[in-house]
């Protein structure tokens, strides 16, 4: 057995924190009791350490309910393995209308009697999970206001989209009508007249081609015929522009989708097929979409080069970034993987609203 002087030399914490050295028995028959408790029971756990080794049960009734079951489950598996005793936890101290987060690290040895002794110490971790808890509800917050700013972001695209395209798309379409009336009355004999009409016809057309694309760009028009649509169309294009493989598998031609949810995955899609342009060398690209019950699973595999994990770690690695925040937006997981035979594999698995699951089943 551990002497007490022992426990109290070997695990010392940070000074400004209060922590209790302690030994702990747990008999074969269940009963438990305190050989040991440090000067700190009462400040930790706001009893005298005579009253608790007296009845060592008053530690369980301690415990908050929600978080009991843990602490048992933890204590036998650390019995059944003679292994580490690791747990978190709260507690309540009544008198002082007090809730205390604890950390308690013990490691256990077996009696000769077929008991188990813990030799551990507890710390008040109230401050850390205090901060924990601020960190995790600023990251909540941020990534709320980052799922805002995006449903913003898509809103203008599509409003500037139809306006380019009606007002830009409209006027351009009566500026070439007009142009070929004024041409069909061009005087004879004046090729040079004749040539720059010819010529601003051409203009007109190259803006036209340049207004469909933009507007494209802001707001693919697939996209109102769903999202699978939408994949087919871009996947094309990006086999048209860059001159690589692409194969799309899906056996649903009709998933439906929350429009915010389908924007967000194709904003996904588009960012993986620029990654895979700018980076992976690759000749061939495999997609597949999935809708699985609950979920729906978009994969897009290339055999390029691969991913470096240095390249996930980069300072300037935004599109990777952002295309995590957006899954994380629609509550999914982004996954990136080395494909098989070689390249990168981008997984992206979200959960399908009530409606669309039951669509599927």
């Amino acid at each position: 057995m551990s002497s007490p002087s022992s426990l109290d030399a070997g695990m010392q914490p940070a000074a400004s924190e209060i922590y209790l050295v302690f030994q702990f028995i747990q008999y074969r028959d269940g009963r438990t009791a305190f050989p040991y408790l440090s000067n700190g029971c009462q400040a930790l756990l706001g009893l005298p350490a005579p009253d608790l080794q007296r009845d060592a049960a008053r530690f369980g009734q301690l415990i908050l309910p929600e978080d009991r079951k843990g602490f048992l489950e933890a204590m036998q598996a650390s019995r059944a393995a003679l292994s580490s005793w690791n747990w978190e936890g709260r507690i309540r101290i009544d008198a002082w209308n007090d809730v205390k987060w604890i950390n308690l690290r013990a490691s256990p040895h077996a009696l000769p009697d077929g008991a188990v002794q813990w030799d551990g110490i507890m710390t008040n971790i109230s401050a850390s999970r205090k901060e924990q808890d601020e960190v995790r509800r600023s990251r909540a917050s941020l990534a709320e206001l980052t799922a805002h700013i995006e449903r913003a972001k898509e809103q203008e695209r599509a409003r500037i989209a139809r306006e380019i395209h009606d007002d830009l798309g409209g006027n351009l379409t009566a500026i070439k009508m007009a142009l070929a009336m004024l041409s069909e009355r061009l005087p004879a004999g004046q090729p040079e007249l004749a040539e720059k009409a010819a010529y601003v016809d051409d203009l007109v057309d190259r803006t036209i081609e340049a207004v469909h694309r933009i507007s494209l760009d802001l707001r693919p028009t697939m996209l109102d015929l769903g999202l699978v649509a939408a994949l087919e169309w871009q996947a094309r294009e990006f086999e048209k522009q860059m001159g690589i493989a692409v194969i799309m598998r899906c056996a649903d031609q009709d998933i439906e989708l929350d429009p915010d949810h389908a924007t967000a995955l194709f904003r996904i899609f588009q960012e993986a097929l620029t990654n895979i342009a700018k980076h992976a060398y690759a000749t061939r690209v495999t997609i597949s979409l999935r809708r699985q019950r609950q979920h729906l699973t978009l994969s897009i595999c290339d055999n390029g080069r691969g991913l470096d994990p240095a390249d996930r770690l980069k300072p300037n690695s935004f599109g990777l970034r952002g295309m995590s925040e957006r899954a994380a937006a629609l509550g999914g997981t982004l996954n990136l993987s080395e494909a098989p035979g070689g390249g990168t594999m981008v997984t992206i698995k979200i959960r399908l609203t009530a409606q669309a699951a039951s669509t599927a089943a």
